[in-house]
């Protein structure tokens, strides 16, 4: 499985569409799972895959998202594990604001929304850049000299090294978008928003008709000709490149329509990509009027209503919030029903809120039945909360038989924990079991705590046996034992990390034949890292052509540090020729550390000139690496203005995070006002991090005044955490008045934070303004 992650219009699915064209000789066939919807459609035919299949999920949040993503993915997982359905290859693409979203980590005490989203990404995400490096340039120069005339307009017309993106017209989009009159604007922006905060694709034009009229103002309202939105949708529609349009009508198949309120319209509209990207960029703070949560209600479907209902409820439009999950809940989805219910608890009517989710319950929501299960046991219900875990597992759902197996542990009840840990696996989810291990490894029940690993790697899942080999390892010498031979159990099986480690104790050993053959198994298996520190083991050793043997075979097997790494050791023994080779090597080969490690070299060496020379071209064709280091190094060496030069060259090239380093260094060597002003350049280029920091720095030092300008900067730059910062300062100063008015700007780009901490610090005074603080309606 590999999932092409990147931005839009970098050449994902083209580049997954020119991997798979071999395949089609060798006769295997490609399964796009589309119909009545993309995540119904691979939840009811994963199962049926069979040998030789090209499992296609352009778009994988569209199958990794939302309620049923969990589903989906452990389905991917059963069929990649499957011997008997292999070989299989599964493909999928992302943009990286989801990749972020699914692979993030919860916070301490909040649920996981995506524990097997994350464990299906782990270690098969293959990241694109966003331009072409200069070894791509080249080869792009010599097709256009070749006669390639699409390949060399682009060379010509872009010196940024975006050059997918000028040929899928992205610029010209932009440009049609920021030079629109007001209504294709406005149509634009209704687009924009309905996507950012989570509609469907597909955009009914009742939807954009009625949503439009609150983004006009008085005057661009009074000028409208009577024809005015014909003319908008003629305008939004015209193409810029071949068949790409800011909005592109789509008259979607009589059968494919998801719900009867968009079954009755003629035809929607489909927002382009780029724009969309562009969109969640730069309207982030913005919370779409009136109208646009009207037209939602009366025009889009459940699907797209829950997740609206969300984004109301963050920038705390709570009448929308409510009204959109009741809409929802209307239409029998039994998701919104669920939904609803958990509004209503909120508002304190519990009651109400229980029927609701009984109701979702019956009608098959397995989300209602886990929440419910939790709420039945939380009330000292425990066998009718059994019932409901039961029966959510029976419908494919077994969060509710995992969420309880882990009380009743806490409780000390564990017979009954792993008699529901066994259910879930049963039901699909081992994670439970190795969760269960890693409390009872930790509680000093280790005879309990293997035996749970054992039964989970009975189920396919070894990373228990691995988790408490890892927790045994720090014990003393008979602890190391046994965490070898949980080691090797794993390994027998075929798990990654015990060959990992197995390779790296034969190494030691000094069985070298048996440690290679451990790591390339590691390797085939996706970790590749096993081969690397072999490579730097033999380096170590002496025996440097094996390391550089390893370290090849490692790049094959997709680790592009294995040569820098190696390299790396060289220069600290003194071989500096030879560490140079190697870099050298490396940065042929497209690895932007390598030029910076080279650069690192000339400097050290009292070459500036040609370590600058290397970082300028690295960065001409996008490369940064090279620049940030160098500004760096020459910051600590005193020399500020060339610090600074590097610093806005990488910068220019699109890392400002040199900037950033640069501003909190001259903070802390003592220079507040050049602290500043680099941290200001840093924040006009976007990045807002480093004004955080010494507004965190002015704060700790006690100039209250200081770090509020410096917020405020950061706020202006589009931080909604500056913004929400800055509130709570003013609240501190006594002035409610703007507290007030920048909590709810926060609070309108999706950060109630500030509201909710105005409310507490007003409660905590007795004051009864804190109820004030939610007066959209």
């Amino acid at each position: 499985m590999a999932v092409l992650v990147g931005s839009s219009s970098t050449g994902k699915t083209r580049a997954c569409w020119e991997a798979v064209q071999p395949l089609s000789a060798l006769g295997w066939r490609l399964w796009h799972p589309f119909d009545p919807t993309r995540a119904d459609a691979a939840l009811a035919d994963l199962h049926r895959v069979e040998p030789r299949t090209v499992v296609w999920l352009n778009d994988a949040q569209q199958y990794l998202g939302g309620d049923n993503g969990e589903r989906i993915a452990a389905a991917v997982h059963r069929l990649l594990t499957d011997v008997s359905r292999s070989p299989v290859l599964v493909l999928g693409t992302l943009w990286p604001e989801y990749q972020n979203d699914y692979m993030a980590l919860p916070r301490p005490e909040t649920p996981d929304p995506h524990p097997q989203v994350r464990a299906l990404l782990a270690g098969r995400v293959v990241t694109l850049p966003d331009r072409f490096d200069h070894i791509a340039i080249a080869k792009a120069r010599a097709l256009a000299g070749a006669g390639d005339r699409q390949l060399a307009h682009a060379l010509q017309h872009t010196d940024s090294g975006r050059l997918t993106q000028f040929l899928a017209g992205a610029p010209e989009l932009v440009r049609r978008y920021e030079t629109a009159d007001p209504p294709v604007r406005a149509l634009l922006e209704v687009a924009m928003d309905a996507r950012r905060l989570g509609a469907g694709l597909h955009l009914p034009v009742g939807f954009l008709e009625r949503a439009v009229e609150d983004y006009l103002g008085d005057d661009e309202y009074d000028d409208l000709a009577d024809n005015w939105l014909d003319q908008a949708f003629a305008d939004v529609t015209s193409p810029v490149h071949g068949r790409l349009a800011p909005l592109r009508r789509v008259r979607p198949r009589p059968a494919r329509r998801s719900s009867a309120k968009e079954t009755a319209l003629s035809h929607s509209y489909r927002l382009a990509d780029y724009l969309e990207q562009h969109g969640r960029r730069n309207r982030a703070r913005v919370c779409p009027p009136e109208s646009f949560w009207q037209a939602a209600h009366d025009h889009l479907s459940a699907e797209s209503l829950i997740n609206l209902a969300d984004a109301a409820r963050i920038r705390h439009r709570f009448y929308w919030a409510e009204q959109l999950a009741q809409q929802a809940a209307h239409s029998g989805n039994t998701d919104a029903i669920a939904r609803l219910a958990e509004i209503r608890r909120s508002n304190g009517s519990w009651k109400e809120a229980d029927l609701l989710l009984q109701q979702a319950a019956d009608a098959g929501s397995t989300a209602a039945l886990v929440r419910l299960a939790a709420l039945r046991y939380e009330a000292g219900h425990g066998e009718e909360a059994e019932v409901l875990a039961l029966r959510a597992a029976e419908a494919g759902d077994a969060r509710g038989l995992g969420r309880l197996a882990e009380i009743c542990e806490i409780y000390g009840n564990r017979e009954k924990a792993e008699d529901l840990a066994m259910r879930a696996a049963a039901a699909g989810d081992t994670g439970t079991l190795v969760r269960l291990a890693e409390m009872r490894e930790m509680a000093g029940v280790t005879q309990g705590a293997e035996r749970l690993g054992q039964l989970a790697a009975k189920a396919g899942d070894t990373t228990a046996l691995v988790r408490l080999a890892a927790i045994r390892e720090t014990g003393g010498r008979s602890a190391r034992s046994e965490a070898q031979r949980l080691y090797q159990r794993a390994a027998r099986v075929g798990n990654a990390s015990a060959l990992v480690r197995l390779a790296v104790e034969r190494e030691k050993a000094g069985y070298r034949a048996e440690a290679e053959q451990l790591a390339w198994r590691a390797a085939q298996a996706g970790q590749s890292f096993a081969l690397v520190r072999l490579a730097e083991m033999r380096e170590a050793a002496g025996s440097h052509e094996e390391a550089e043997k390893l370290a090849q075979m490692a790049i094959e097997a997709g680790h592009r540090f294995a040569l820098i790494r190696i390299g790396a050791i060289r220069e600290a023994a003194g071989d500096l020729l030879g560490a140079e080779r190697l870099f050298e090597q490396a940065a042929a080969a497209g690895n932007p550390t390598a030029v910076a490690r080279l650069a690192e070299m000339k400097e050290a060496a009292g070459d500036p000139r040609a370590a600058e020379r290397l970082a300028r071209q690295a960065a001409e064709t996008g490369n940064t690496s090279a620049a940030s280091r160098l500004a760096d190094l020459r910051e600590a060496a005193g020399d500020q203005e060339s610090a600074e030069k590097l610093a806005i060259l990488s910068a220019d090239a699109g890392d400002t995070s040199a900037l950033a380093r640069l501003a909190e260094m001259r903070a802390l060597a003592g220079d507040p006002g050049g602290a500043a002003r680099l941290a200001e350049q840093a924040a006009q280029r976007g990045n807002t991090t480093a004004l955080m920091r010494l507004v965190d720095i002015r704060k700790a030092a006690g100039d209250q005044d200081g770090a509020e300008k410096l917020a405020r900067i950061a706020a202006d730059a589009g931080d909604t955490h500056a913004m929400a910062s800055v509130a709570v300062m003013r609240e501190m100063a006594g002035d409610r008045r703007q507290a007030d008015n920048l909590a709810r700007i926060a609070a309108d780009a999706g950060n109630p934070s500030a509201l909710a901490r105005l409310a507490v610090l007003r409660a905590g005074l007795g004051d009864s303004a804190s109820h004030d603080l939610a007066p959209w309606p």
